[in-house]
């Protein structure tokens, strides 16, 4: 697959071009999409709340029941299982147009080579993120982010290291592989597909502020190209679990413990 713009994908033969139109309408109407106006809506009561935004909270793993452990787990899990089936449901839509998860390079094909470019990926674009969020919240224009209150039992690390890849698999396969893929196959430009892609990653993360809206923007410009260079989006989830996993897990380590990390 090339990144040059005019480069269109070919349509499936049983499919008419309009389903796939509705059909991307409908799976980010249902999910990420609608994600990012109700985070959007969220960043608009927490601006009029009149409270400084640093001085507010976005928890990204919270304790569903704090007191009930062993309830509180079986709801985490429900939660994260209920996350997934946005991408089989793209899985399905790709099925039913002829093609398969190869389309959109989440296959195993290329295992060590997805493995090697999402961990160089990750340690790029996640310190660099980290750095980028101090220096947003430093400023006032981004929630402070709890990226976990679990309780300190011993599930704690598996959920978020499941929570980890599932935050991976979903933004990936949706905003990158699936999207990038149809919007290719309608005969977009690359470069208007990143763009729209992008904003679409911005958006849901509006919860976390202005500063979370645009560290994924850029994030997303970066992921899609990528996809749109490499054709697989094996990689890109490898790095996003990556990344995910050590800002959860380093929190839950960190907090209280050191100076600089941003707390309640």
């Amino acid at each position: 697959m090339t990144s040059v713009d005019n480069d269109v994908a070919p349509t499936p033969a049983r499919v008419p071009r309009r389903w796939l139109r509705d059909e991307l309408w409908l799976v980010f109407a249902l999910t990420l999409g609608a994600s990012g106006v109700r985070s959007a809506l969220h960043l608009i009561v927490d601006v009029a709340s009149g409270v400084p935004l640093s001085r507010q909270t976005a928890t990204l793993n919270s304790s569903a029941a704090p007191t009930h452990h062993w309830l509180d787990l079986a709801i985490q899990l429900i939660s994260l299982g209920l996350g997934v089936v946005p991408v089989l449901l793209v899985f399905h839509l790709l099925t039913r147009s002829g093609e398969g998860r190869a389309d959109i390079g989440l296959d195993t094909t290329r295992l060590r080579s997805d493995v090697f470019r999402g961990m160089l990926l990750a340690a790029v674009v996640g310190g660099a993120g980290l750095g980028f969020y101090l220096i947003v919240h430093a400023t006032g224009v981004n929630l402070t982010v709890v990226a976990e209150n679990l309780p300190d039992v011993w599930w704690r690390y598996p959920v978020l290291l499941l929570s980890a890849a599932q935050n991976g698999l979903l933004e990936e396969v949706l905003v990158a592989g699936y999207l990038l893929h149809r919007l290719r196959q309608l005969g977009w430009s690359d470069n208007r597909a990143l763009a729209l892609s992008a904003v679409i990653r911005g958006s849901y993360h509006l919860y976390q502020g202005l500063g979370g809206f645009a560290g994924n923007v850029v994030m997303g410009l970066i992921f899609g190209r990528l996809y749109q260079r490499w054709g697989r989006c094996a990689p890109l989830f490898v790095a996003h679990t990556l990344m995910d996993a050590v800002a959860f897990i380093g929190y839950a380590l960190l907090v209280g413990r050191v100076g600089w990390l941003p707390r309640p």
